[in-house]
């Protein structure tokens, strides 16, 4: 069971998000705003980008993760900063994907729309360890592409796919697909 806490202002917001997430049977709502108590509980916390400060979310529970609710981009890297899991989508997102987005962060994965997660005020988001088309082929990894497919798709040769996974898998330290992509969303290097 994930236990969801939903920390809005608005009680027509709140009503809403807590009907939407009804329809998944593996998620509880389990406070509100008003018996802040019960957030140590939490396993993910929504919340607007708009009202949630940073330095007031640096100081709440590590073990939740927070999803943000926003209407446009938000600074990601002062968002990076947070010493828990963190995910971001738009105020009008579907039910599918805010359950979704609540399964994903309960796991440890940072989660959120492209448009919102990287774009920010002090331009794009740094890409870490990787160089730029070691992120394309990390994006493809995570779309499920073979080397060969990746190939194709970015216009180069088999063995320059083998050479870009390879070097992604050192620079991540990992030894398999699975972990190189786990990792590159945990790193807010890529989006599904």
């Amino acid at each position: 069971m994930i236990r969801v806490l939903l920390d809005v202002s608005s009680p027509a917001l709140r009503a809403g998000l807590r009907a939407l997430l009804s329809s998944d049977k593996t998620i509880k709502v389990v406070a509100s705003p008003d018996s802040m108590d019960d957030e140590a509980e939490a396993d993910v916390v929504i919340t607007s980008a708009s009202t949630a400060s940073v330095s007031s979310l640096e100081e709440g529970p590590v073990s939740a993760a927070t999803l943000f609710l926003s209407d446009g981009p938000v600074n990601v890297r002062e968002r990076r900063r947070f010493p828990h899991v963190w995910g971001i989508l738009p105020a009008d997102a579907s039910a599918e994907e805010l359950t979704a987005a609540v399964h994903a962060l309960s796991q440890g994965l940072i989660v959120g729309a492209p448009a919102l997660l990287f774009e920010s005020e002090n331009g794009p988001l740094e890409r870490g360890p990787l160089t730029e088309r070691e992120s394309e082929v990390l994006g493809l990894l995570a779309k499920g592409l073979a080397n060969k497919q990746i190939a194709v798709e970015l216009g180069i040769s088999d063995h320059t796919v083998k050479f870009h996974v390879s070097s992604i898998y050192q620079k991540l330290g990992v030894t398999n697909r699975t972990e190189a992509v786990r990792e590159g969303l945990r790193g807010g290097w890529i989006a599904l």
